[in-house]
């Protein structure tokens, strides 16, 4: 199977079912009898930029990161206020806590970016590690991370 039509199918059985990993989507390409190798869906995922998020029912699942008419800028800027917490620094390093299920999403934006401050960004659940090459770039990525927090609520007792 060529790979543009191994690609479509797999957008087409992420949209149509609750996919949550790797191997789910294998062994539904097998059942559908495409064979490939988890290194060959890992690349597919990676090129169609397909991201874990949580469904309207909280359901933890495959998603495909759509592009829209914002630029990568201002896109990861509404995401950090969504769901960003806090930017920690750390020497050469920043910690960004999310809310839950939404480390590999905003990590999946910064990397798109390609920030010359950036040498790569590891993600969690509800935390990114993102490492610059030196101290002074972490600390212009903290500043810009941290102008766009997400607003905390205040509760009123």
């Amino acid at each position: 199977m060529k790979k543009a039509d191994r690609q479509t199918r797999i957008e087409q059985i992420i949209n149509q079912q609750v996919i949550a990993t790797q191997e789910e989507l294998l062994e539904t390409l097998k059942k559908e009898n495409i064979e490939a190798t988890q290194a060959t869906i890992s690349r597919d995922i990676r090129e169609m930029q397909i991201v874990k998020a949580r469904d309207v029912n909280g359901e933890l699942r495959y998603t495909v990161f759509h592009a829209d008419e914002r630029t990568q800028v201002q896109k990861l800027k509404d995401k950090l206020r969504e769901v960003a917490l806090s930017v920690t620094q750390v020497q050469m390093m920043n910690v960004i806590k999310t809310l839950p299920s939404n480390g590999n999403l905003l990590a999946a934006l910064i990397d798109d970016i390609n920030y010359q401050e950036v040498v790569g960004t590891l993600a969690g659940h509800d935390t990114i590690v993102v490492i610059s090459p030196d101290e002074a770039s972490a600390t212009r990525l903290n500043q810009q991370f941290s102008e766009n927090l997400a607003t905390p609520v205040k509760v009123e007792l």
